[in-house]
């Protein structure tokens, strides 16, 4: 599989990799306590502070490392729950048609006519923001994009002749959907769940920045840019960390999925 990997895949994966391997393990490379105030307010890169202190002295690549390790697992948790839920569902709707198809299909427009970001604060307004919650609320608002990308090419798979055929043999809806239409669905959804990945990690900073996200003591990157959003005023550049660490995610996770679309294409093309 990764023989002849381009230099952008290979930069993406490396990139990745070592953001994934950094929040696994996070207790072990951490060189103080993700709430361990070591120094005084905001002081700058040193021997000790690699990236400095923020600003009530907590080491900030400790908070970095840290708030990386809750940023990419409640992201990664969510996506997963919104590509189970919204795929499933999506493939029911485009196999089952008729009015399942129809009812599904409304109440997905339903939920997706709401901004999902005012949709998450209106609910988190009202409950306690825990991890768990947040992955639910989080993955079940972004299922409805995966529903409608699901259905819409499991629509086009279905017509095919070997789904036909399945159909004739009396195949069950289950056979159906996980051993004809996904394995021919997957090149797509890759593609999009690099997306949906990056979106979920720039949701849950949102979240954070607005307060209603990660709550303290834990550490995300959204909570640290609004925790030193105020050293921008006065040069200090804490807050910046976190952007570049998101950006730097996204275009690697992005370069990922496009080697990966590419190659699923290619290989589905030689078959041909």
């Amino acid at each position: 599989m990764f023989k002849n990997i381009p230099l952008s895949a290979a930069i993406g994966l490396t990139i990745t990799a070592t953001y994934f391997l950094a929040a696994i393990f996070a207790d072990l490379i951490a060189p103080y306590g993700m709430a361990e105030a070591v120094g005084d307010v905001w002081e700058p890169s040193s021997a000790d502070h690699w990236l400095g202190t923020d600003q009530i002295g907590r080491d900030l690549l400790t908070r970095m490392i840290y708030g990386g390790q809750t940023t990419i697992l409640i992201a990664t948790l969510a996506t997963m729950l919104s590509f189970t839920t919204g795929a499933v569902l999506g493939f029911i709707a485009a196999v089952s048609g008729g009015w399942v198809d129809q009812v599904m299909s409304r109440l997905v427009d339903l939920f997706m006519s709401i901004p999902s970001l005012i949709l998450a604060l209106v609910i988190l307004s009202s409950i306690e923001a825990t991890v768990v919650t947040l992955v639910v609320i989080m993955g079940l608002l972004d299922s409805t994009r995966v529903y409608r990308l699901s259905r819409a090419v499991a629509v086009d798979i279905s017509v095919m002749d070997y789904v036909e055929a399945a159909r004739l043999r009396g195949e069950k809806l289950t056979w159906i959907i996980f051993r004809e239409i996904l394995p021919n669905a997957l090149s797509p959804l890759v593609a999009e769940m690099g997306l949906r990945f990056i979106f979920m990690v720039l949701f849950i900073s949102t979240l954070s920045f607005l307060g209603i996200g990660v709550q303290p003591p834990l550490a995300d990157w959204g909570g640290i840019v609004k925790e030193n959003k105020e050293g921008i005023n006065f040069g200090i550049g804490a807050a910046l960390y976190p952007a570049v660490a998101i950006a730097t995610l996204a275009i690697s996770v992005n370069l990922i999925a496009d080697w990966v679309l590419n190659r699923t294409t290619s290989l589905k093309g030689g078959r041909g």
